[in-house]
């Protein structure tokens, strides 16, 4: 046997080595399903609660069904007022956002209703939207964009809902809009603030000249940055903007260079879609050693914990023991990485 065909059949073997473990861990996560269920009778639940898990396990399992062929495409969760008329500043201004995202190839979630999630819809058109409504007695039903479509998914639940919204997206745009929409935008800089969701751009989009999120930022600068309830450095996991071209550069400069992040044992990887200069590096370093726990960033290829995702294997990697804490000074990080990232000549 030849070296090559030495190290085709080894490649193989690996290949099926891997397929194999994850058809074992796979399995492991759906017995540990089954054995919880069974302990929920053990426990003596009630009927009520046992429809809420069952339902609750009913609507993400859809969801995850009808997100998966898409994970490969950059998504945008757009939040705003259902209430919103076409004929107002802030729609149109969504209608601009879905259609500029659309134009780069981003499909839009909304939460499939009228108003600014219609407008976003109709800025995307169909073929680039996925919608997940919530079944409500009064208010919202499926705009017209996306009614029918086997990309929108119906939930009973908020809670699921929430989760679907910022598991699946890449970016979140919240333009104008009540309760609902505060919740969701503050819910997102939590998750992000406390490291519970993998850093995304987070813009608060205005109407042209509007003022709602301004009146945001000031509470949360005189109320929550000067009362010492947050870090200047959380103030950077948002950015307010009235301009719609503003908000879609946001999105696409944090992808610039940075492509996405994950935890392999004590190592924070960021994978990066250009490999970093020694200067570059060097600068990393002397700049943000202050999270790092031990040792430094290095640059690295795609660690072994990583060969469950080969389409990201030829990304250079950017290493090191994240202290976890502070997220605000991780998106600084991502955004000097695409600072400078070198410019494309056309």
């Amino acid at each position: 046997m030849s070296d090559s065909d030495k190290r085709s059949s080894h490649e193989a073997d690996a290949e099926r080595s891997l397929v194999n473990s994850r058809k074992v861990r796979t399995a492991d996560l759906i017995g540990s399903i089954k054995e919880y269920a069974d302990k929920l009778l053990e426990d003596g639940s009630t009927r009520g609660d046992l429809k809420i898990l069952s339902r609750t396990l009913r609507e993400l399992r859809y969801a995850f069904k009808i997100f998966a062929p898409y994970r490969h495409r950059r998504k945008v969760t757009i939040f705003g007022s259902a209430r919103t008329k076409p004929d107002a500043p802030a729609y149109q201004q969504a209608v601009r956002l879905g259609r500029a995202l659309a134009e780069q190839d981003w499909m839009v979630i909304t939460g499939a209703g009228d108003g600014i999630m219609g407008a976003g819809h109709e800025g995307a058109g169909r073929e680039h939207s996925m919608g997940l409504n919530i079944m409500l007695p009064f208010e919202q039903s499926a705009n017209a964009v996306i009614d029918g479509d086997h990309k929108l998914v119906h939930m009973k639940y908020f809670f699921t809902r929430k989760l679907m919204f910022v598991k699946e997206c890449d970016a979140v745009v919240c333009l104008p809009g009540g309760f609902g929409t505060i919740d969701e935008a503050m819910e997102v800089l939590t998750l992000l603030q406390t490291g519970k969701h993998d850093m995304v751009p987070v813009v608060f989009l205005d109407a042209p000249g509007g003022t709602y999120w301004n009146a945001l930022d000031r509470f949360i600068d005189e109320q929550l940055l000067q009362g010492g309830m947050i870090s200047a450095e959380d103030l950077h996991l948002y950015k307010v903007t009235d301009s719609c071209e503003a908000a879609v550069a946001e999105v696409l400069r944090f992808y610039q260079r940075y492509h996405s992040m994950r935890y392999v044992r004590e190592e924070l990887v960021l994978r990066l879609n250009e490999a970093l200069s020694d200067d570059q590096l060097e600068e990393i370093n002397t700049q943000f050693a202050s999270i790092v726990t031990k040792g430094a960033f290095r640059q690295s290829k795609a660690l072994r914990a990583e060969r469950d995702e080969p389409e990201l294997a030829e990304k250079p990697r950017l290493v090191f023991q994240f202290n976890r804490r502070n997220l605000g000074r991780l998106r600084q990080l991502i955004d000097k990485l695409n600072s400078t990232m070198v410019p494309q000549s056309e």
